[in-house]
């Protein structure tokens, strides 16, 4: 096999340690996914070889086809090539141990050895609609050869678990090459078919006490029942290909080879911390319909929400070659702001538009797309951002109050922007910021330069005026609340309360467009963040020297919640702290920055493979947690790349 940039061989395949720490994620970019580890035990309720929306039901994804055990048979003996965890640390079978290695180019392929057989398997997710395809290459075999395949169901939920149960419909029909089946009301059928006339053998089992280890260890119910209804078998000769296609939809079987091949044209090869990224970006699309375009927030639980959307929204379209994608992103999302600042009912997936960052967050996306194209930016959006920043300076937003100085004052429902920004804890927010928040006002300031340039560009001298004037005072009124004696911004003022706490989102002041510092102030911010939240990982969400550091994300489910927000390091701030290095030390900082990075394309061979987690520990062993693929991480360290590339070119 030729060299790959994400290889596995053997010694790790069958380290179970290893191996099962580690997962695969393919989606077709309308919702539907399929993730597993690398062995394919899976070890969380979130796992499943086909995992799709069942819109009739609820607005969740739901495990249809959890997994598919392969066994090899020669001479009459089996090899079960599959793998489950059970009671007591009891795996059975153990088909790992027939690994020889796995590779994760264009596609997940795992090579497995038994005795004479040397067999690859080959998955990829259709990109049309809800469909698995696998390919089973017999490379090597001495002698005659089939293959026999038990489809474990499961037909539930993601976030919950199936038991035996006398409601389950065990029926099913014979269709071309294969069977379809349901087993709930309400659910779509399966269709499980193949390329060639496979016999399939009515043989009905619930496989009772599968156990998903990584919901165990986070403390959540962890084992369940899988009805297998019986069994696929078909011969399979050496230099023969065998494709296996599940999906909610009939396939027509002679396709599927030339499906198959035409599919893999259409894929990146992860061949660089870039392209890992760029495929990892695409994973994120959502299209529930023709017509629409969200980003999820992250798999194998994620949804859309309006902030991490917009957070995300650059790096994942004009960061990777896609700006049309950015205009189907923001013209889905234009209905739901349009009609929050009508005062109308959300509906929809952007339920969170108005939470009291999410409109900036949109204008600094609105931005980016600015400066890659003046003309369609000013056709399209120059209009709605006026809107927007008018909405805001008149004091129409619910949870944004201009104050006298210009600055915004913000409610309590403010958080660390993140993924769990706003989370609670018996029903008290974990970091209850309130008043003046650095960042909320750092954007502020950039969207009245922002429209003061559209005015400018529409000649609406009275409206730059205006702009010009209300900034220059938020200017000076950021400078005198945020600026203190320790050289670097207060995370929130609130009253005559000030917040000494040295965290993150004072780097977004010196990061972004429109500069609220000087020099020699914005080198005074960076250096502190520099000596006290950089990790090899991310930024720190706090200081070790300030109060309440919490480094390690573990310990109880609140316990963990504190520490995202007290300690643990976020990957996507990386780009807001490459943009302001790089603004204040030009040349020189280059070297170091790209140091930097490698700490972070390590990450390419754990967890996700080929992705990044939402937050990683704040200290050594620097572990990653939470969602295992999270937008903003991938954006926010796409950011990065881009713009170590377009330095480097610029020299």
């Amino acid at each position: 096999m030729k060299n790959t940039y994400l290889k596995f061989d053997k010694s790790r395949m069958v380290n179970l340690e290893y191996s099962l720490r580690r997962e695969i994620l393919r989606t077709n970019r309308r919702g539907a996914y399929h993730c597993t580890t690398l062995v394919e035990c899976n070890t969380r309720k979130q796992h499943g070889l086909l995992v799709t929306p069942v819109p009739k039901l609820n607005n969740s994804n739901h495990v249809l086809l959890s997994s598919f055990d392969e066994t090899v048979i020669q001479h009459g003996a089996d090899f079960n090539l599959g793998i489950h965890k059970y009671d007591g640390d009891n795996y059975s079978p153990m088909g790992h141990k027939y690994i020889r290695e796995f590779s994760c180019d264009s596609l997940p392929r795992t090579i497995y050895r038994v005795g004479g057989v040397i067999l690859s398997k080959e998955k990829m997710f259709s990109l049309e609609d809800n469909t698995i395809f696998i390919r089973y290459t017999l490379l090597e075999a001495h002698s005659p050869t089939t293959m026999r395949f038990k489809p474990f169901l499961a037909f539930r939920e993601i976030n919950t678990l199936t038991g035996e149960n006398a409601v389950a419909e065990h029926g099913y029909k014979e269709v071309e090459n294969g069977i379809s089946m349901c087993m709930y009301s309400g659910y779509p059928d399966l269709y499980m078919q193949f390329s060639k006339k496979a016999d399939f053998v009515f043989d009905p089992n619930w496989y009772k006490g599968i156990e998903y280890d990584r919901d165990k260890e986070e403390g959540l119910p962890y084992k369940e029942d899988l009805y297998v209804p019986g069994y696929f078998e078909l011969p399979i000769a050496k230099g023969e290909s065998i494709i296996f296609s599940a999906s909610d939809v009939h396939a027509d079987t002679g396709k599927l080879p030339a499906l198959f091949e035409d599919g893999i044209k259409e894929r990146t090869p992860r061949s660089s911390f870039y392209n890992c990224l760029k495929n990892s970006g695409h994973q994120f699309y959502f299209r529930p319909s023709k017509n629409e375009l969200y980003l999820l927030n992250g798999y194998p639980w994620g949804v859309v929400t309006a902030r991490e959307q917009f957070m995300a929204l650059p790096g994942l379209t004009i960061g990777i070659g896609k700006p049309e994608a950015f205009e189907e992103v923001a013209d889905t999302a234009i209905p739901a702001i349009e009609a929050f600042m009508d005062g109308k009912p959300l509906t929809g997936f952007l339920k969170d538009i108005g939470d009291a960052d999410v409109l900036l967050w949109f204008i600094w996306a609105l931005k980016r797309f600015s400066d890659l194209d003046k003309d369609r930016f000013h056709a399209k959006y120059a209009s709605l951002t006026a809107r927007i920043v008018a909405f805001i300076q008149e004091g129409k937003h619910p949870n944004l109050s201009p104050l006298t100085n210009g600055l915004l004052n913000v409610d309590n429902r403010a958080g660390f922007p993140g993924r769990m920004n706003n989370a609670t804890v018996s029903d008290n927010y974990v970091l209850p910021r309130t008043g003046c928040l650095v960042e909320i006002n750092a954007f502020w300031y950039n969207a009245l330069m922002f429209n003061k340039d559209i005015a400018r560009h529409l000649e609406d001298a009275g409206l730059e005026k205006k702009m010009e004037l209300l900034a220059k005072t938020v200017k000076t009124s950021f400078i005198e609340v945020f600026l203190n004696d320790g050289g670097y911004l207060y995370d929130y003022v609130a009253g005559n309360y000030v917040d000494w706490s040295v965290r993150p989102n004072m780097l977004l002041a010196i990061s972004l467009d429109y500069p609220l510092l000087d020099k020699r102030q914005s080198k005074a911010v960076i250096d502190i963040v520099t000596k006290e939240l950089l990790t090899p990982k991310g930024i720190r969400s706090l200081s070790p020297k300030s109060i309440g550091f919490r480094p390690r994300y573990e310990g109880s489910a609140d316990d963990k919640i504190h520490s995202a927000y007290s300690g643990a390091s976020w990957p996507w701030l990386l780009g807001a702290y490459m943009e302001a290095y790089l603004k204040i030390f030009q040349r020189s900082g280059y070297s170091f920055l790209d140091r930097l990075l490698i700490g972070i394309e390590d990450e390419m061979s754990n967890d996700c493979i080929g992705s990044l987690s939402s937050l990683y520990d704040g200290s050594i062993p620097y572990f990653g947690h939470g969602p295992i693929s999270y937008a903003i991480s991938v954006a926010g360290v796409l950011n990065a790349l881009n713009l170590q590339k377009t330095f480097a070119d610029g020299y």
